[in-house]
């Protein structure tokens, strides 16, 4: 069973930061999962939530700010007073962290409240620069996404759900994907055994205990996002 650190080793350091990623980076886990969403001059920044409010000093929409503004905030501090001085980074900078290393770059495109028009592009045009292409893994609750990755390019791509399905893997193969990532509680439901039979790739969010991961590995999960890679790696392997 594969192994992502969930916006980073985002249980030790402060999510989605670049002391979290280049934690990540030092293990050896399969992958990053990486949240993406763009800013009022367009700028790729990497941060979970809509708002700032929960991760920064500052408080308000990250698509109503400016790169500069944004990376005046601190985004440490809230974790812990060790990582006062982190800054919200922009996607450039993160993937900078991975380029030497073998790690899978699982990008979620955060644009299930607000659309975002163009962010799968600059995703894609980034990677491409980068040459981190082939290591790519986009997925997003925001469906419509998924389904322009699967139309317009070879990328493996991932919907993301925390919602119980009567057939997701019939609905998945609608959109064009085979790949589904879903919540811990809707894991164990029949709704991913019967898609695991039917031949859906399932990872699972956001699995921080051990009884849980081994559980999912008994069902056949493939993968697992956790905010302890560290831990998981060294309980499960």
């Amino acid at each position: 069973m594969k192994i992502y650190a969930h916006r980073g080793c985002s249980g030790t350091y402060p999510e989605n930061t670049l002391a979290a990623f280049r934690a990540a980076a030092k293990l050896p886990i399969d992958g990053v999962e990486i949240d993406v969403q763009l800013t009022k001059d367009g700028k790729m920044v990497v941060i979970h939530d809509e708002k700032i409010n929960r991760t920064t000093d500052g408080k308000g929409y990250v698509k109503d700010k400016m790169l500069d503004e944004l990376q005046s905030y601190d985004c440490g501090s809230w974790f812990s007073d060790e990582w006062s001085g982190e800054r919200i980074p922009t996607l450039d900078e993160v993937m900078d962290v991975f380029q030497d290393t073998p790690h899978r770059l699982n990008i979620e495109i955060k644009s299930d409240i607000f659309p975002y028009d163009g962010l799968v592009d600059k995703v894609i045009n980034l990677a491409t620069k980068k040459g981190m292409l082939d290591r790519l893994l986009i997925s997003s609750f925001n469906h419509e996404d998924v389904q322009k990755v699967c139309l317009e390019t070879d990328l493996d791509s991932a919907i993301i759900t925390s919602q119980i399905y009567v057939d997701i893997y019939d609905y998945a193969r609608v959109i064009g994907t085979n790949r589904l990532h879903v919540s811990l509680p809707s894991a164990f439901r029949k709704m991913t055994t019967n898609a695991l039979q039917k031949g859906a790739i399932v990872y699972v969010w956001t699995v921080n205990s051990l009884d849980y991961a081994q559980e999912l590995q008994k069902i056949g999960v493939h993968g697992i996002f956790t905010d302890y890679p560290e831990r998981m790696l060294n309980e499960l392997k």
